[in-house]
């Protein structure tokens, strides 16, 4: 309401200036007029199922946002993952324009910049609380602006799904020779992690697998934790439930904005868009932290699911590759080294925060 008044104001102002002959050739004035009346449509691409809780709601709510934020100078169509363009090719579609907005993961464009997984997933890397202080406030954002520039694009936190679960496996893991040969959907750093323990990763789409568990093409699969994991019905499709963090600690999503599509706004509609995406960062997270809970009692409770836990040999195998996995990217990309060296360093410093508080706290409660 309070928008809408300003915004006729502002139009009476300008007509009235107009009409009375004071200021007809300033441009400020036609400005002024254009800026409160021109209206803009974006579309925007995700890489999840149209409307799927959690990650396919994220950017339902950053347009409701937007739309009421702008009172409708700005609105934002949603496209599920396949409606408009795969998922798999958000980044490209932003990058070219084809959309303005999209998203997705950036671990899905490592084989475009091999830094791009660290600003969403790192095996035994920072909680969503530590990355979102290390993003905002120790410089990440920064870093991750300059990677994305050269294709156009700007990111934004899009949210966080918390610390995920290793996934559904056909099999017990017993040790590390139960990983060799093990075709398993897994993403990011993770799946080359997992590829030197001996097993096979596997790239699909959240749509895809289901299907592929249920059809033999996976022997496991990784996704997100008990509220998405619910929703896909993976119980129905594999029997062992592992709970134990290892590979997305607190995964980052991201909001990709075409840079010429943004810089084409008025001023407050460029900050619309960035403080709605900052509000639904932390929505997501909020409601993953609540919905796990409940979906968690459901699966264990209703579907009779047994949640079990990596031997420790597994996971201290895990996170020596993931030592070496990282030591050669550093090695064999200057770029990935630079963000490394901050992620690292801001990670190393929180760990010994919260080693002091939250671990001592958990333990005592």
């Amino acid at each position: 309401m309070v928008i809408k008044t300003i915004k006729s104001w502002v139009v009476c102002l300008a007509v009235l200036l107009v009409i009375t002959g004071c200021g007809t050739e300033d441009k400020n004035t036609t400005d002024a007029v254009e800026k409160v009346s021109k209206t803009y449509q974006w579309k925007l691409v995700t890489s999840w199922p149209k409307n799927f809780p959690g990650l396919g709601l994220g950017p339902e709510t950053f347009a409701e946002y937007v739309n009421a934020m702008s009172d409708g100078r700005l609105t934002v169509k949603v496209y599920g993952a396949g409606e408009l363009v795969p998922g798999f090719e958000v980044f490209d579609a932003v990058s070219q324009g084809t959309a303005e907005m999209g998203h997705s993961g950036a671990y899905y464009w490592k084989g475009k910049m091999s830094a791009a997984p660290i600003f969403s997933a790192i095996p035994f890397g920072m909680t969503a609380t530590e990355f979102n202080a290390w993003l905002h406030f120790g410089g990440g954002l920064e870093m991750w602006q300059a990677l994305y520039k050269p294709f156009g694009v700007i990111p934004m936190a899009g949210g966080n799904s918390g610390a995920q679960f290793a996934g559904w496996f056909k099999k017990e893991i017993n040790s590390v020779e139960d990983l060799k040969g093990l075709k398993m959907r897994i993403p990011g750093l993770g799946g080359e992690v997992l590829k030197r323990a001996g097993a096979i990763p596997v790239n699909l789409t959240g749509g895809e697998i289901f299907s592929s568990l249920q059809s033999g093409a996976i022997d496991a699969s990784e996704w997100v934790g008990p509220y998405n994991d619910l929703a896909f019905g993976f119980y129905q499709a594999a029997d062992y439930y592992y709970s134990s963090v290892w590979h997305e600690t607190g995964t980052n999503l991201e909001f990709l904005v075409n840079e010429k599509a943004l810089k084409s706004l008025p001023a407050d509609l460029q900050k619309i868009v960035e403080v709605a995406a900052r509000a639904v960062n932390q929505n997501m997270l909020d409601e993953y932290n609540a919905r796990n809970n409940n979906a968690l009692q459901t699966l264990i409770n209703k579907h009779d699911v047994q949640v079990k836990q990596f031997p420790a040999e597994v996971m201290q195998a895990l996170k020596g590759y993931t030592q070496d996995v990282i030591d050669e990217q550093v090695a064999a990309d200057k770029t990935f080294a630079k963000v490394w060296a901050s992620y690292s360093e801001f990670l190393n410093n929180a760990r010994q925060y919260n080693n002091l508080t939250l671990k001592a706290y958990y333990e005592n409660r």
